[in-house]
């Protein structure tokens, strides 16, 4: 029997369930989105090194998810 994975959360999750929960196994970095667990991507410990350094270097209206970070000066959608 295979022993459960440890699932870790972001220290910027909430408590609402708008996380995104990552684990290491077999060499292989897994990700998933708490509120869909059975979702879940597999990368390597550099592609994700190398997204995340992409992420924190992309402007913040494109990096920063919903409801965080600066606010938006352009108009809002109406849809």
């Amino acid at each position: 029997m295979t022993a459960p994975l440890a699932w870790q959360k972001s220290t910027y999750s909430q408590d609402n369930g708008d996380c995104v929960e990552l684990t290491a196994h077999g060499g292989a970095v897994l990700l998933r989105e708490s509120d869909n667990p059975a979702v879940v991507l597999t990368t390597t410990r550099k592609d994700l090194a190398r997204f995340l350094h992409f992420l924190k270097a992309a402007p913040t209206s494109t990096a920063a998810p919903a409801g965080r970070g600066r606010r938006r000066t352009g108009p809002r959608s109406t849809s």
